[in-house]
């Protein structure tokens, strides 16, 4: 699990970052809507499931 103080200078990071593309007037490299945001998330719960339980194949030992 992530410390209060490592999700909260996540945050400010991605914060600040978001701030710099909105300054300059760059679209940012994110979904712009909240369906976006929340198929990223579903990935990452996605991934912690599997972690959890230990299931996968090493695709990187086949090469």
């Amino acid at each position: 699990m992530s410390s209060a103080s490592t999700v909260a200078l996540a945050m400010l990071t991605g914060f600040l970052t978001g701030a710099v593309f909105r300054f300059l007037n760059v679209p940012i490299p994110a979904p712009p809507n909240a369906a976006g945001v929340l198929g990223i998330v579903g990935i990452y719960l996605g991934y912690v499931v599997l972690d959890h339980f230990d299931v996968g194949i090493d695709v990187l030992s086949y090469v």
